[in-house]
């Protein structure tokens, strides 16, 4: 779907219009995606807008900046959805969108694994959409796609025509938009966790029960990747979660796998991953609080040819990122005395206020500390099906970093 389509009219009448403040609106006509409550004369006809309602956006002169969905009550006051200030965002434009991206998708994929609609970047913002083969999840994480939910409902119905929905609404940035948290299913129905294909494996994640939809796609290439460095070799992957770095570094040749997490379900995820790919044989499962255990190996003098870490996000906010950079640097130190000479570390962040910079410090700073040297082979982000918007940098991210140590 092109842009054309913005400019068609409205079949909805009485949009209300939303002003911004003098000299204010240079952003959003660039193509920025976000306006603040800062930069709007939010007087009380404004405020009194409910939130999540579909807006017209106009400069301090009059002049149409697009449509928007509108929170009052949040710091991003405006998600700018389209060019034109009174198209209809309804199914027939959300199935536009949802064409689009699934066309990108398809050329990067063969099989039907992975995240369709990554927000902003795909042109539905706070909006995200993964897909399992026919079951797709759905998180709407502002109150402007909250309503949209039945039209969306619609238009995935006429694009994919999945058998299941799973809307995971229990994401914290639901709470800032002022809405319930929920997990339930919209369409069909869902019975335990789903199957996942990524890089000739077979995995399993629970989009109901698990972490954010159940699987990270954002991953893929990275996993591919580490498996490549595994064969024949010794492997703990901390953090495992349903084992997409282990296990497929299992199913490339690794000698033996080590497995750490604390979550006993996605430990069982792991485990049916393991003898679905025929490598339960070479892998081990324990669960452990991660740094308890990392600190126990070091202790017992453990090594291994591959360490891989991916942490859930220590930073959850900025007021945080002193804190999580210091746990940043700890598991660098732990996890890089537990690789043997000539060995590997890949070590991950997927807290999008910890800077890029700051976190190779702190990898640098652990390294210091464990006495190691190495070099960096690689630097990545998130696979492709996680695009980032042009004007939104601090959108990406994952940060990684594959090393080589002495």
């Amino acid at each position: 779907m092109t842009e054309q389509s913005d400019t068609r009219p409205s079949d909805r009448t009485g949009r209300p219009t939303v002003r911004m403040l003098p000299s204010r609106h240079k952003r959003a006509a660039q193509g920025h995606p976000w306006i603040y409550s800062n930069e709007i004369h939010m007087d009380q006809e404004t405020r009194a807008i409910p939130p999540g309602s579909l807006v017209r956006v106009v400069t301090e002169g009059g002049a149409a900046l697009g449509a928007a969905t509108f929170n009052p009550r949040t710091l991003i006051a405006c998600r700018l959805v389209a060019t034109g200030p009174d198209t209809a965002i309804d199914r027939r434009f959300l199935a536009g969108r949802l064409r689009r991206a699934l066309t990108l998708r398809e050329r990067l994929f063969e099989r039907p694994y992975y995240r369709l609609i990554h927000a902003e970047a795909d042109g539905l913002p706070a909006l995200i959409v993964d897909r399992f083969g026919g079951t797709v999840v759905v998180q709407a994480n502002s109150a402007g796609m909250d309503r949209l939910e039945p039209e969306l409902l619609a238009a995935l119905d006429e694009v994919l025509a999945p058998d299941c929905v799973l809307m995971r609404n229990d994401s914290s940035a639901r709470a800032l938009e002022g809405l319930a948290q929920e997990t339930r299913v919209a369409k069909g129905s869902l019975d335990g966790p789903l199957r996942v294909e990524e890089n000739g494996a077979v995995f399993f994640g629970d989009p109901a029960g698990g972490q954010k939809t159940g699987w990270f796609f954002d991953q893929r290439e990275n996993r591919a990747f580490m498996a490549g460095l595994a064969q024949g070799a010794r492997v703990l992957d901390a953090y495992c979660y349903n084992g997409g770095f282990g296990v497929l570094a299992a199913a490339r040749g690794a000698a033996e796998v080590v497995l750490v997490d604390r979550s006993e379900g996605a430990l069982a995820n792991a485990g049916r991953a393991a003898e679905a790919n025929g490598v339960a044989g070479r892998c081990e499962f324990r669960r452990a609080e991660v740094f308890a255990e990392l600190e126990r190996l070091g202790a017992a003098g453990e090594r291994f040819d591959v360490v891989i870490a991916d942490p859930p996000a220590f930073v959850k906010s900025r007021k945080d990122v002193q804190v999580g950079a210091r746990g940043y640097r700890k598991l660098a130190r732990l996890s890089a005395a537990l690789v043997a000479p000539g060995g590997f570390l890949f070590i991950a962040s997927c807290s999008h206020n910890m800077e890029t910079a700051l976190f190779a410090e702190q990898i640098a700073a652990g390294l210091r500390d464990t006495g190691r040297t190495g070099r960096i082979l690689r630097s990545a982000g998130a696979a492709p099906d996680h695009p980032v918007h042009p004007l939104l940098p601090e959108s990406a991210y994952l940060k990684a970093q594959v090393l080589q140590l002495d």
